[in-house]
């Protein structure tokens, strides 16, 4: 099987171990944390949950006034 290191040079071999000592790794890693900083996620997580909006009331006030108005006329065109 060949091997990388039998084929450099020890000027190389000494490069290449100076790189590794410098850089943790050979080679890049592609790979990402989805979470990425980890004090960020947390305060992400433990972040109160916001309460849901109240619905409005506006509908239904109109919606009663158009009834009363509904039965006002009503009771009018009854009256005549």
């Amino acid at each position: 099987m060949f091997d990388l290191l039998d084929a450099m040079t020890s000027a190389d071999r000494a490069g290449y171990r100076r790189a590794l000592l410098r850089y943790g790794r050979g080679m890049s890693d592609n790979s990402v944390d989805p979470s990425g900083n980890t004090e960020a996620f947390r305060a992400f997580t433990q972040k109160a949950p916001q309460e849901p909006a109240t619905a409005s009331r506006a509908p239904l006030i109109i919606g009663g006034v158009l009834v009363v108005a509904v039965l006002v006329a009503v009771v009018i065109w009854l009256a005549v």
